[in-house]
């Protein structure tokens, strides 16, 4: 979660939302219980490539191997929000200027609270910036928007203001490509978002949906998450993927299930809201997930931040254990590079203080792994 709690608009949700929620929900909502997950082919070993003291929740890797990381800032706090790493060192990037946004000062030009960072199918960085100072927060003006950078000469090509199509108590969270459209999530007043990539225009769909809304708390290490005051914590609309065909877009709240809808009917600005929702198909009961990624056989990876494994999802549905191992604490948004490494970042959010029932138990240091693969990866 491109990219999680560090994600977070809204760390509980009212009980009268929750209670109706859960009451009769939509067809789309039931999902059979699956058959445990069987265990995949062997792949390469875990290897700890980046080692850092305050948690990192997203990786990009460009084709020549540049690495792009995240720092979610839960608390609102000064510092890094995106940084590239140069001989083990993470340097602000695409300056220190973009950097450097403090309470009271303009938002437009510079990141207030990054979410998710990716390299689209353009080549160039895209970075979701929420627009809260803080987990929690609310919507700045002008400060939610996407920013996308230039690798070639490290420059701002492009800002698209989100303002219109959020909320105030939204929290954009991730973002996918599709040629002409962008897709987002709202992890905080759950729905997906659609955007022309050429007008900057967008919609709101398959708003307080019942697959967009977290429906059950989330779980890691065995743990509920909850906040200083004990109340559970609930994520919306977080993970989402484009199937390499572009048929699918799939997509979840943080604690699952993981549902899918054909693109086509996103992209239809005169389908009917309730119709849409009707084109919503369970695809997998899937666990707490920080991250996904997908490859270019369609296979999805899911992190399970209960059970510190990543599972490997068939385009058919059928789950296997990619790997489980004690140090992936918080698995969270995971990046596919060129040579076929899966790039892990170990976040250890569920320690922090504001999920853990208002006590730290984060230990530095946090790790980035790769896990060779050799699975090709898709650009979306």
């Amino acid at each position: 979660m491109h990219r999680l709690i560090a994600r977070l608009a809204r760390t509980t949700l009212p009980l009268s939302l929750l209670a109706g929620a859960c009451s009769s929900p939509p067809e789309h909502s039931q999902q059979a219980t699956p058959k445990p997950p069987a265990a995949s082919p062997a792949t390469g070993s875990l290897q700890a490539v980046y080692q850092g003291n305050v948690p990192w929740t997203g990786i990009a890797v460009s084709d020549a191997g540049r690495a792009f990381v995240l720092y979610p800032r839960l608390a609102g706090e000064a510092g890094l929000r995106v940084a590239e790493m140069r001989d083990g060192q993470p340097v602000p990037y695409p300056d220190a200027a973009w950097n450097a946004w403090r309470p009271g000062q303009p938002t437009a030009h510079t990141f207030v609270r990054v979410n998710s960072l990716r390299i689209g199918p353009d080549g160039l960085l895209w970075v979701v910036d929420t627009g809260t100072p803080r987990m929690g927060g609310r919507v700045l003006p002008g400060g939610p928007k996407l920013v996308a950078v230039d690798l070639t000469t490290n420059q701002v090509a492009r800002v698209i203001p989100l303002d219109k199509v959020l909320h105030a108590g939204s929290f954009v969270d991730d973002v996918r490509f599709q040629g002409p459209t962008i897709y987002l999530t709202d992890a905080g007043e759950p729905a997906l978002i659609v955007l022309d990539k050429t007008t900057g225009e967008g919609r709101r769909v398959l708003e307080r949906d019942a697959s967009t809304t977290a429906r059950r708390p989330l779980y890691a290490e065995g743990q509920p998450l909850t906040s200083p005051t004990g109340q559970p914590v609930l994520v919306h609309a977080d993970q989402l993927e484009v199937s390499p065909d572009g048929k699918y877009l799939y997509f979840q709240p943080v604690p699952g299930p993981l549902s899918r809808v054909e693109t086509r009917f996103l992209r239809d600005p005169h389908l009917a809201a309730a119709e849409l929702s009707r084109r919503v198909q369970p695809f997998y009961p899937t666990p707490t997930t920080g991250g996904t990624a997908i490859d270019a056989a369609g296979n999805l990876y899911v992190t399970d931040v209960d059970k510190k494994r990543i599972l490997r999802i068939t385009p058919a549905g059928r789950a296997s254990t990619l790997v489980q191992d004690e140090r992936l604490i918080w698995a969270d948004a995971l990046w596919l590079d060129q040579l076929g490494n899966l790039w892990i970042p170990a976040a250890q959010l569920n320690r922090q203080a504001g999920l853990h029932g208002g006590i730290s138990t984060f230990k530095p240091p946090v790790y980035i792994y790769k896990l060779p693969l050799g699975a090709k990866p898709f650009r979306s």
